[in-house]
């Protein structure tokens, strides 16, 4: 029997044999004491592939898990059916997100999915309400927001001391060159939604949700407006550079300009928050930077430096494992959201994704998303 001291055991089971897969099994493994988490341990226990590829699954577990008795499958749905395995975690493009998302529930497993958490918000607000039906923990994998260097950011930036926010500029961009990947990429792919506001715009988007709609100055309020605009390849008319603008008038009088590019590396400095009273600059990259400063000013219209601080953050494997630690937390308790990545702050995301989307003329091919707006956009 169980000691009440013993840590809680998770077993997750892993879609897709991808890198990002790669990046999440290989944390899972490390020793969460490394960390200083005691209270939860991961389990890898089954690895899916597809088109009955055993063999790919088998050929990762022996790469990122070896040793770990996993289960090798060759199909996603033997995954879901494996009664060992408690959640289901989602690496799979964008564009399957929702159906590997909506088969994982309805085989009663938790599901962690990677972000963007789907195509668009009518496919999330489907998955919410069939995970809020069957009792079912649900979280898009916003890994950015578990990390320690969010937790001291925040205590800075909500302590008071800066006052409230008025401008934040971010950029997450990545050189994935464009002009000469396959047509089939998923960068390139629109049938995988493809193109960068889906895969690298959460991450800007992240920093706006954490500094802006999570202060407590805000009260939750959306954004009151979002303007967007988009730059498209010729191959397959995806968005290569987006940039958009959100508008916080409700409560605070804040702005976040927000940009991201797949034709780019990422600048050196990922994001600036500027307050009333100083300044946030964050490392690049966005989601995962490894340090942040601080400055206070001696009086808002003068904008002197009288303080600095710089805080650096360094842990064994690659950060991934922090929001597996809040998944474990979160099923262990009997939650079916995180406080700290809620569904209302996946569902801002996507939202404005659609208005970004549409404001771009970008529409995926016909069939791709899988569940639409009721109505048509005037």
């Amino acid at each position: 029997m169980a000691s009440i001291r013993d840590p809680f055991v998770l077993h997750w089971g892993v879609v897709s044999t991808g890198w990002i897969a790669e990046q999440f099994v290989k944390d899972c493994v490390v020793d969460p004491k490394t960390r200083g988490t005691t209270d939860v341990v991961h389990q890898v226990v089954a690895v899916g592939s597809r088109n009955g590829e055993v063999h790919k699954a088998q050929a990762f577990i022996d790469t990122y898990a070896p040793g770990k008795n996993v289960k090798a499958y060759g199909t996603y749905e033997e995954v879901y059916a494996d009664p060992e395995v408690n959640v289901i975690y989602i690496g799979s493009p964008h564009a399957m997100h929702f159906e590997n998302a909506m088969a994982a529930l309805n085989a009663g497993k938790h599901v962690l999915c990677e972000k963007a958490v789907t195509l668009n918000a009518a496919e999330l607000r489907k998955l919410l309400s069939v995970a809020e039906a069957k009792n079912l923990f649900f979280m898009e994998a916003l890994w950015t927001r578990f990390q320690p260097l969010v937790k001291a950011f925040k205590q800075i930036a909500e302590d008071g001391s800066l006052g409230d926010p008025i401008m934040l500029h971010a950029d997450f961009s990545h050189y994935f060159d464009m002009n000469n990947l396959p047509t089939t990429h998923r960068m390139l792919d629109p049938r995988l939604g493809g193109g960068g506001l889906l895969d690298l715009g959460p991450y800007p988007m992240f920093w706006a949700v954490l500094a802006l709609y999570e202060h407590p100055s805000n009260k939750r309020a959306k954004p009151t407006s979002v303007t967007a605009s988009m730059i498209k390849t010729p191959r397959t008319g995806v968005d290569i550079s987006t940039s958009w603008t959100l508008n916080f008038t409700s409560t605070l009088r804040a702005q976040a300009n927000l940009s991201c590019s797949a034709t780019l590396p990422s600048p050196e400095i990922g994001a600036t928050i500027r307050y009333q009273k100083g300044t946030i600059t964050v490392g690049s990259p966005l989601p995962i930077p490894s340090w942040f400063q601080v400055q206070w000013f001696d009086s808002p219209d003068k904008g002197n430096v009288v303080r600095e601080e710089k805080r650096m953050f360094h842990y064994v494997g690659g950060g991934w494992h922090f929001q597996a630690d809040e998944v474990a937390r979160c099923v262990r308790d009997g939650k079916i959201e995180s406080d700290l990545w809620s569904h209302d702050k996946s569902l801002l995301l996507m939202e404005t994704f659609d208005e970004v989307r549409y404001q771009g003329n970008y529409m995926l091919p016909e069939g791709v998303e899988k569940v639409l707006l009721n109505k048509p956009r005037a």
